[in-house]
C-alpha cells in the first residue's frame, strides 16, 4: 500500500500525522509522507487518516 500528500489541497492540521504517525508527518504547513511503502501494522491507520482528511488531500493506493 502506498500513501500520498496533495500538497496543494493541504490545509496543515495535522490530523493525519495524530492519527497515523508512522506515516504522516508535519513539514512546514503541509503533511508529508515518511515511508516508500506503509506498514503493514499501519494500514488501517493510513486509510482512517486518509477518509479522516478534512479536504481529501490523501490518496491511498492499494
Amino acid at each position: 500500500m502506498k500513501a500520498s500528500v496533495d500538497a496543494d489541497l493541504c490545509t496543515g492540521c495535522g490530523l493525519c500525522e495524530d492519527t497515523c504517525p508512522e506515516v504522516f508527518e508535519m513539514d512546514g504547513e503541509v503533511a508529508k509522507v515518511i515511508v516508500d511503502t506503509v506498514p503493514a501494522e499501519a494500514e488501517d491507520t493510513c486509510r482512517e487518516a486518509a477518509e479522516s482528511c478534512p479536504v481529501e488531500a490523501i490518496a491511498v493506493e492499494e
